[in-house]
């Protein structure tokens, strides 16, 4: 069984579901399009942040919704109360999120680092094209062992986690090693 927490269905971003989510980053896409509508000082961005996660906890009766649906909902909710041009400036932005590596190196295989490249490139793009800008990942050690056909850590391991961790600040990317 899966357990939500506070009630709220999990978030579809991209190909991936965040279940486990606080709602600030709400009120940080709600202040980004006030100020994008010339309204800084936008008094209800709190209370509309309120608004829907009373919503998500008590009236959704979806268990998966997806991020642009959300923020559909919210786009409408802002019409009815008379904030047309912050709903027409408000752009999807996801909840943090943590993507392992694991699953990338495993389907490139032993000596393929350029396809796990291109993979996490390609997953980091649609990461972004739906909303997400804070984008953790975990699995580093255990790619690089993959990635090298090791079973246990070497100096070729070291060297690929040196050219992932650089890739991944490269994209601008927060790392966690798990």
């Amino acid at each position: 069984m899966i357990s939500f927490i506070g009630n709220r269905p999990a978030l579809q971003i991209g190909s991936h579901q965040v279940l486990d989510y606080d709602t600030a980053w709400l009120e940080d896409a709600l202040r980004r399009a006030a100020r994008a509508a010339d309204h800084a000082d936008f008094p209800l961005v709190a209370e509309i942040r309120n608004g829907v996660e009373l919503y998500l906890e008590n009236q959704c009766s979806l268990r998966l919704l997806h991020l642009g649906d959300l923020f559909e909902r919210m786009r409408k909710m802002l019409v009815k109360i008379g904030c047309e041009r912050i709903a027409e400036k408000l752009e999807p932005l996801a909840p943090p999120l943590t993507v392992s590596l694991v699953e990338a190196a495993r389907s490139a295989g032993n000596g393929f680092e350029l396809a796990f490249f291109e993979t996490v490139r390609a997953e980091l793009s649609q990461l972004r094209q739906a909303g997400a800008e804070d984008i953790r990942f975990t699995g580093l050690r255990e790619s690089a062992m993959i990635l090298r056909g090791k079973s246990k850590w070497t100096r070729q391991c070291d060297v690929l986690l040196a050219e992932i961790g650089a890739f991944l600040h490269s994209a601008q990317t927060q790392q966690v090693e798990v």
